[in-house]
């Protein structure tokens, strides 16, 4: 029977390469000549710190405009509502979705299953697997879910037929 996974995750790399092009950005800003402000990847979270609250969220906007050239998708993001005050200083913690969550996994297999196709779906830890008996089939599945705005990039990946 043909399958196919779906799952949600982000390239560690590309977060790596956008992170040290804001930082590089950082070096030759004129509004932060003089400030302490920096960028720093660690564990997965990118910790943006500066002296007011404003330049943090400067920061984000640069860290943001990066990640969109390095082709991550804007959904993955998520940003502390306020920016932490320790002293003089602000820090901004930026997290990354990694896999699908247990009521978005459901949401996708009610979505599956209200559109009366023929596949079946089952959650496998952070994936779902979607099998069908046929190959149109699972491409039809493929493109209900991309086509429904779920809030969070979703890949597809080992196709077997």
């Amino acid at each position: 029977m043909p399958t196919f996974d779906i799952v949600s995750e982000v390239d560690m790399v590309e977060i790596r390469n956008a992170t040290e092009n804001t930082q590089r950005e950082l070096t030759t800003r004129f509004d932060f000549r003089g400030v302490q402000a920096s960028v720093e990847l660690k564990d997965g979270v990118v910790t943006l710190t500066a002296e007011s609250d404003f330049q943090c969220q400067q920061l984000l906007d640069m860290l943001s405009k990066n990640l969109v050239k390095r082709n991550v998708d804007p959904y993955v993001v998520d940003v502390d509502e306020e920016a932490e005050h320790r002293g003089k200083i602000f820090s901004l913690h930026v997290r990354f979705k990694q896999g699908i969550e247990q009521d978005m996994a459901k949401k996708i297999i009610k979505l599956l299953k209200d559109a009366k196709m023929k596949v079946q779906a089952s959650i496998q830890g952070d994936k779902i697997r979607v099998n069908g008996k046929k190959r149109d089939e699972l491409q039809e599945a493929i493109a209900m879910v991309r086509g429904a705005d779920l809030g969070q990039p979703f890949q597809y990946e080992n196709f077997r037929d």
